[in-house]
């Protein structure tokens, strides 16, 4: 997975940027509900091909988006590689289009949304449930956190494989592990520091 995947937004004016972050992600979570639900490789095939439509509708710049893909689309077959030798070819298919599909449809979310759009329709979808203890702002940004955090976390992880080839230690996992788990530990507590500053829970 690119550290790009989650910032990957591009502006534009179709009618899928136009539409309402909120109503984007309800249609995420109902079309995955359906994805998963149906069974069979005919049907996943089916949504791989919906989903890639609405992808390349979003006018998102196909080399881009799959530079960006390129980690996930890899997981995919080796999962689909997988799946065939321990269930056959009809059930890797449909395990495969199904993750294609999921993963295609949040690559449309992404392109064609702006992560605050999301944090913001988040937060007031969750405003009703200010009267059991919940509060939406604070939910919505460990929801943005952990989405900012995932891409630069990938980044560390690349920069510290990147610096153990340097060194031609790259068959040395603790080259590569100790460095990694050393700079995400600092960064979490740059974070903390930084949102205990603004007085964020307090």
């Amino acid at each position: 997975m690119s550290a790009q995947l989650l910032g990957l937004h591009q502006p534009g004016t179709t009618w899928l940027h136009r539409l309402p972050a909120g109503a984007k992600l309800v249609g995420l979570m109902l079309a995955s509900i359906v994805v998963v639900g149906v069974r069979g490789p005919a049907s996943a095939l089916v949504f791989v091909v919906v989903a890639g439509l609405l992808l390349v509708r979003s006018g998102a710049r196909l080399g881009l988006t799959l530079r960006s893909m390129r980690w996930l689309l890899l997981s995919a077959a080796i999962l689909g590689t997988w799946t065939v030798w321990q269930n056959g070819w009809p059930r890797a298919v449909e395990v495969v289009g199904d993750l294609l599909a999921l993963i295609l449809l949040a690559t449309t979310l992404t392109v064609t949304t702006p992560v605050d759009e999301v944090m913001d329709a988040v937060a007031r979808g969750l405003r009703p449930l200010r009267r059991v203890g919940v509060d939406p702002d604070a939910v919505a940004l460990a929801f943005s956190l952990m989405l900012r955090a995932i891409p630069s976390t990938i980044l560390l992880a690349e920069e510290s494989r990147d610096a153990a080839l340097a060194r031609g230690l790259e068959r040395s996992p603790r080259a590569r592990l100790i460095p990694f788990v050393i700079r995400v530990v600092a960064r979490a507590r740059d974070t903390g520091d930084a949102l205990h500053a603004r007085g964020v829970g307090d």
